[in-house]
Order: structure tokens, then C-alpha cells, then sequence
């Protein structure tokens, strides 16, 4: 799901995101409550309408956004109360606001409320923000108003693998249309990230969406899938798109280092996205260097394109009956050219 937060994906119009072959965009109740607020929203038709998006939403509760942009911020049974980073006003966010800011903005997905603890963190801490989530999660639960809208559950509990079964357990007994592996990408690493998703993803329902959340780079997304996640949202294609970064199946191309400044060749071969039909390397290595907002568009078209297709071969290959192999061969060709870029 490409990310689009506060109602936009940055610098794309809905049609360039949908013709990169997205299905679905993520968008932030935090964000969307704080400007222009979710009442405004639904007053205005809702945020499809909002935003001129006619495909599927997905809105985080804004749960991870609480606990790592506010400041300030007082935890208690009840939910979180923090002032707004826009202007410093009094703000209280506990399940049953989180509900009816999600059913207000009416996205096809809302998320419930979690607690997400940062790395590193004492055992302690992570069992107390597994515990607080499951009874926010229940809340929820029985908050949520939206018959048309499905709920996701979120599984927490840090880098413990006692506390993630714990949290799936417990979390797929309440009962949700979908469950979320969250707390991941939060600075706990590479090695510890991947041993928390293969642990978790197969104690989530096979006939519910699973859900990584903030993750990631194109190596990451194959790993997970074959673990058995399903949906993933990263800010990574993007934002590397804005600072001059294309995704290849060679690994990244860095478009502000000198020597593309006379390349012809596109970004990919064979890509058929807008940026590689019409443009080559060269020229935007020359809109990097001048500073032309036209630079950022095209990568970051780029690199959903690039995205998409991926996990489009990565949905032919399980078909066949031979992801195992795609996941090998995709991952070691990246590897091989990103080391050497």
C-alpha cells in the first residue's frame, strides 16, 4: 500500500498512484484528525471522496504516531492524552475516539489501538504495551460502528517471542477481520525483525489477511511473503524517490551521482513505467541537480511501479508453485547489485 498520510501520496495524483497498478493506499487517522479533522472529512463525503481515491483505504489508528511524534504524552487505562505537535492543543486519543475517527473518515480498513514500545525496551515494559493493546484492542472492538468497514487487530510484543504468542493468541480470540504484526522497523534491526515476523505470521489465521506494518525495503517484502504476510505499507518508495533513489532488480541507483550525468539508458529496462518510457538516466540526474520537482514525481512513480510489479511476479510465482525459487533468485540478484552500487 503505497502511504499517503495525512490524504495524499506525496507528489502523485490518485490516477499516476492507480496507473503504478496500486490497489489500495494507506492514509493516518493522527494525522487526518489533527488537519483538517476527521468531522471535516465526513462532511465533505468521506475520505475516498476527500482525497479522490475510489479504491480500498486503509487508516492506522495513529497509535505508533502518538507514542513517537507527540511529546508530553500521559498513558493511562483510558488511552492517550498528548498535545498536538500543530498547535499545541490538549488532545485525548483512547479506543472509543480512535473508532469514531476511523468510522468518521470511512476507510474500507481501520486499525485498532495499539501501544507500540520502542527498541530497546525491558521485558517489562513490552509485556505491560502487549497487555494495555489487548484491552484496547477489545475496546475497539466493541467501539467500532462501521458494518461496512473491516478491523484489523494488531499483534505486538517487542522482540519475546513469549509476548508475540501471547499477543496473537489473545488478539485472534477477540476476533478481527485481519490481524497486523506491528512493532517491527522500530529500530530493533535486520536479524531481529525477521525473527519476529516468521514467528509470529503463522500464528495468525490463514484465511484473514496478515498485515506487516512499516516494512520495507524490496529484499524484506519477499522474506515476509514467504513467512506469510499478505499486505505491507513502507514510506521507502517514495521517500527514496524524492532524495534521488530508483529500486531495481539490480539493487538501488543512486540518480544524483555523477556518473549518470550522461547516461541515456533509463532507470530499468523493460520497466514500463512513465519515468523509464519517456526519460533517461541523464536527464534526471540533471532535474536532481538543478532542483526541479519533476526529479522527485518520476522516481517516486518509478518506484511504486517497481514495487507493484513485484509483488505482482511474487503472486504469479506462489500460483505456480514456485515462490521458494522466485524468492532466491530475486533476492540474490538485488543483493549482488545493491552491494556493487
Amino acid at each position: 500500500m503505497p502511504v499517503g498520510s495525512r490524504g495524499a501520496v506525496r507528489g502523485l495524483t490518485p490516477d499516476q498512484v492507480r496507473e503504478c497498478g496500486a490497489q489500495m493506499v494507506l492514509a493516518n487517522a493522527y494525522h487526518l484528525a489533527l488537519r483538517p479533522g476527521a468531522d471535516t472529512v465526513a462532511r465533505l463525503g468521506g475520505l475516498h471522496k476527500f482525497m479522490g481515491w475510489d479504491g480500498p483505504i486503509l487508516t492506522d489508528s495513529g497509535g505508533y504516531q502518538v507514542f513517537s511524534l507527540s511529546e508530553h504524552r500521559r498513558i493511562s487505562e483510558e488511552g492517550v492524552a498528548f498535545r498536538s505537535p500543530v498547535d499545541g492543543a490538549e488532545i485525548f486519543l483512547g479506543p472509543e475516539e480512535c473508532m469514531r475517527i476511523q468510522n468518521q473518515l470511512g476507510a474500507d480498513v481501520a486499525m485498532a489501538l495499539d501501544q507500540c514500545p520502542p527498541f530497546p525496551c525491558e521485558r517489562e515494559e513490552a509485556e505491560e504495551a502487549v497487555e494495555r493493546t489487548l484491552r484496547w484492542s477489545a475496546a475497539c472492538r466493541r467501539f467500532h460502528a462501521r458494518p461496512d468497514q473491516a478491523l484489523f487487530g494488531i499483534v505486538q510484543g517487542s522482540i519475546f517471542e513469549e509476548l508475540r504468542s501471547r499477543s496473537a493468541e489473545a488478539t485472534v480470540e477477540i476476533g478481527f477481520d485481519g490481524y497486523a504484526v506491528g512493532g517491527v522497523s522500530v529500530g530493533e534491526g535486520e536479524g531481529h525483525r525477521r525473527r519476529v515476523v516468521e514467528f509470529t505470521a503463522p500464528l495468525l489465521p490463514p484465511d484473514r489477511p496478515r498485515y506487516l506494518m512499516g516494512v520495507g525495503f524490496p529484499p524484506d517484502l519477499v522474506e515476509a511473503i514467504g513467512a506469510g504476510i499478505d499486505l505491507f505499507d513502507c514510506v521507502a518508495p517514495t521517500r527514496m524517490g524524492r532524495n534521488a533513489t530508483a529500486f531495481t532488480p539490480d539493487g538501488r541507483v543512486r540518480l544524483r551521482n555523477s556518473a549518470h550525468r550522461g547516461d541515456p539508458r533509463p532507470v530499468q529496462e523493460a520497466c514500463g513505467c512513465l519515468c523509464c518510457r519517456l526519460y533517461s538516466r541523464s536527464y534526471l540526474n540533471h532535474l536532481f541537480r538543478t532542483g526541479e520537482m519533476l526529479g522527485p514525481v518520476l522516481l517516486s512513480i518509478h518506484n511504486l511501479t517497481f514495487y507493484g510489479d513485484l509483488l505482482s511476479a511474487a503472486r504469479a510465482a506462489i500460483a505456480a508453485g514456485g515462490f521458494a525459487a522466485f524468492q532466491n533468485e530475486f533476492t540474490e540478484r538485488y543483493l549482488r547489485g545493491d552491494s556493487q552500487a
